[in-house]
């Protein structure tokens, strides 16, 4: 069984993944962030460092399928290899922080990473709109996280939206949790928890 945890930076991906982890004894595979050496220069420069840092999860994203494979275990993820290609590197793109050049080179390699990856059995989406995720960001007091900008996220909210209308990849659970607080009361995470059982066993 292979789950992902797919939103925005602030949706709560993390949080989520390390509670299901515990409660399915599931082996929790976490995005890169405190090893990743380009994070603190690229929200300083975007426009200088966005391909190396979208070429940096590309490959940590990548590498990370591969060991789920491997494991035969029960694994859930944070984040996927698609919001990198779909979502992150378009973006940065679109906002002319990342030239065409090097966007082409970026996606070519995707592509070809893709025909030997599967997606995972199911998709958790976590929908939140702008003040919640600000509201998250602030909460968890990153410096580096300091600089993103309010349009920036909205534009990547547009594009989550876009790409999940679309999935098709496998079973999609979307959860909006403006109003949920799955961490300190156990009735939303309960509730949550449900739905994810509901996919897993195809009740309706």
């Amino acid at each position: 069984m292979h789950v992902a945890v797919a939103g925005n930076i602030g949706a709560g991906k993390t949080t989520l993944t390390r509670l299901l982890s515990k409660h399915y004894k599931w082996s929790a595979h976490f995005e890169s962030v405190d090893e990743n050496p380009y994070l603190d220069d690229f929200y300083a420069a975007m426009e200088r460092w966005s391909f190396n840092l979208q070429v940096y999860f590309l490959n940590s994203r990548f590498r990370q399928i591969l060991e789920i494979k491997e494991s035969g275990k029960n694994i859930i993820q944070d984040r996927t290899i698609y919001e990198d290609a779909h979502i992150f590197a378009p973006n940065l793109h679109a906002m002319g922080l990342m030239p065409t050049r090097d966007f082409d080179n970026y996606s070519s390699l995707f592509e070809l990473m893709e025909r030997l990856v599967t997606a995972p059995d199911l998709l958790i989406y976590l929908r939140a709109n702008i003040p919640t995720l600000v509201g998250q960001i602030h909460k968890r007091g990153r410096d580096y996280e300091n600089s993103i900008s309010i349009d920036y996220l909205s534009r990547l909210n547009e594009r989550y939206e876009a790409w999940i209308s679309t999935y098709n990849k496998g079973k999609l659970l979307i959860i909006d949790v403006d109003n949920l607080d799955f961490v300190e009361n156990p009735e939303d995470l309960g509730s949550i928890i449900n739905r994810i059982d509901a996919q897993i066993h195809g009740l309706f």
